[in-house]
């Protein structure tokens, strides 16, 4: 799964979420728990890339070259990604608060406290890192910028039920946001407001992101874990298969096992490989619709 559609994924939870938060049954311990566990395995792939991109140049610049590809897909989804950090925190803060509970908030903290420190790793590079090129350094920051102004504006969509500002880029841009969506609901034709910013979220990232994608083993898995704690209403309002996303859920709780049981291995082993739902994976998470689209 590609970084963007990871993005597309943050827009339907800005859209949907206080279904999710609102929902009387509890959240699905094993989607939390594989959320938890992809997320750590993704931010220890992200660490490792890094890594390497910060030591002294070493061997043929061609070779550095090769290998540039890679480390900017990685830096392109830890940037992108955060998008949906944030937002998937701010929605379990507000299930926990709705309930004067402190279940899920916590593991959600400690992904993004990872996320964000993956990022300040990215934007030191760019900075300071060896043989960045300025042209590169310069696109990616202005994904920076952009993935910062989204998540301001899906984040904002949601202080009209709760205050989860916090978790927002800039809390004051996300609620500058929040006015302005609750000013342009109530004017004629205001129902369409929604659907035109998750459009515009989608052409936003349709482009200026590279065709590769590094992880997107545990971008699946994560969406995944994200998809299985939401409500049944929200999959009719998103237009998902209910049978596919049941046919994934029967899948969380083996690979999440397999999992953390590679985490906990001394020394690791081979990260378990996904298994493909019958008749192959789908090309987006999204993609499959009550009319076979």
């Amino acid at each position: 799964m590609h970084v963007r559609e990871l993005v597309e994924l943050a827009g339907t939870l800005a859209s949907h979420g206080p279904l999710l938060v609102e929902r009387r049954e509890p959240l699905l311990a094993d989607g939390i728990e594989q959320y938890w566990t992809a997320s750590k395995v993704r931010l220890d792939r992200w660490a490792r890339r890094l890594k390497t991109l910060a030591q002294p140049i070493t061997g043929s610049g061609k070779r550095r070259r090769a290998t540039w590809p890679a480390t900017c897909a990685v830096m392109e989804e830890i940037l992108a990604s955060e998008i949906l950090t944030r937002v998937w925190t701010a929605l379990l803060t507000a299930y926990d608060r709705q309930r004067g509970r402190d279940d899920v908030e916590p593991v959600a903290r400690s992904v993004l406290i990872g996320h964000i420190e993956a990022r300040h790793r990215v934007l030191s590079l760019l900075a300071h890192g060896p043989g960045i090129a300025v042209e590169a350094a310069v696109r990616l920051n202005r994904l920076r910028r952009r993935s910062e102004r989204w998540t301001d504006c899906l984040i904002g969509h949601l202080p009209r039920h709760y205050e989860v500002s916090e978790f927002a880029a800039d809390p004051q841009r996300a609620r500058d946001f929040a006015d302005d969506v609750q000013q342009r609901h109530r004017l004629p034709g205001g129902r369409h407001t929604w659907p035109l910013i998750t459009a515009s979220l989608r052409a936003a990232f349709r482009c200026g992101l590279g065709p590769l994608s590094p992880n997107a083993d545990l971008n699946a898995r994560i969406a995944d874990s994200i998809l299985s704690c939401l409500p049944a209403e929200a999959f009719d309002a998103i237009g998902l298969l209910r049978s596919a996303w049941l046919m994934r859920l029967s899948k969380i709780t083996d690979e999440t096992q397999a999992m953390v049981a590679w985490l906990l291995s001394d020394p690791p082993a081979r990260p378990p490989k996904p298994t493909a739902p019958p008749g192959g994976p789908p090309s987006r998470f999204s993609g499959h619709n009550r009319h076979g689209g």
